[in-house]
C-alpha cells in the first residue's frame, strides 16, 4: 500500500507530485480525444460539409500535441504557484478547479461530437469549454503570468474550434 502524501500548509508540493498532477490529467484527456475521433474522421467526419476554413486533418494533431504540451507545463506552474495561507489560498483553489473544469469539458467535447455525432450538443460544450479556459487564464493570471499566458493559444484554438463547430452545425 502506499502512503498518501500530505504537504503541510504553506510546503511547495514536492516536484515529482507537481509533474504527475500536471501530466496525468492533460494526457488523460488527450488519449479521450484520440480515442474518440480515431474511428469516426475516415467515415463521419469526412461525410459532413464543412465551411472552407476547415483545416486538413493533419493540423488537428499537431496543434492539439502543441496545445497539450502548453496546457501540461501551465498546470504544472499553477501548482507550483500555491500559496500558503490567506485569501489568496481560496483564489488559487477556484483557479485550480477551473483549470480542472475545463479539462473534463475538453475531454468531453470529443465523444459528445465525434463518437455521438451531436453537433448542437458538441457545440454547447466547446462554447463552455471556451468560457472556462478564458476563466481559467483570467484566475491564473494572479498566481503565474507564464502560466495564464500558456493558455491563451489554448483559447485561441478553442474560439477556432467553436467557430467550426457552429459552422458544421449550420452546414449539416
Amino acid at each position: 500500500m502506499i502512503a498518501a502524501t500530505r504537504v503541510p500548509e504553506g510546503m511547495p508540493l514536492p516536484r515529482w507530485l507537481r509533474l504527475a498532477a500536471a501530466i496525468l490529467p492533460v494526457a488523460a484527456t488527450a488519449v479521450v480525444g484520440s480515442v474518440a475521433t480515431q474511428a469516426e474522421i475516415p467515415g463521419w467526419y469526412a461525410s459532413l460539409n464543412k465551411p472552407v476554413f476547415n483545416p486538413p486533418n493533419w493540423v488537428f494533431p499537431v496543434a492539439w500535441t502543441l496545445l497539450y504540451t502548453m496546457i501540461a507545463v501551465a498546470l504544472w506552474r499553477l501548482l507550483g504557484a500555491r500559496p500558503g495561507t490567506g485569501p489568496g489560498r481560496q483564489v488559487w483553489w477556484l483557479a485550480l478547479a477551473a483549470f480542472l473544469v475545463q479539462l473534463i469539458l475538453n475531454a468531453a467535447w470529443t465523444p459528445v461530437f465525434f463518437t455521438a455525432h451531436a453537433i448542437g450538443a458538441g457545440l454547447i460544450v466547446v462554447a463552455m469549454l471556451l468560457v472556462m479556459v478564458l476563466w481559467t487564464i483570467r484566475l491564473t493570471w494572479r498566481f503565474d503570468r507564464t502560466a495564464a499566458w500558456l493558455l491563451v493559444p489554448y483559447a485561441a484554438w478553442v474560439a477556432f474550434a467553436t467557430l467550426l463547430n457552429a459552422a458544421i452545425l449550420r452546414m449539416n
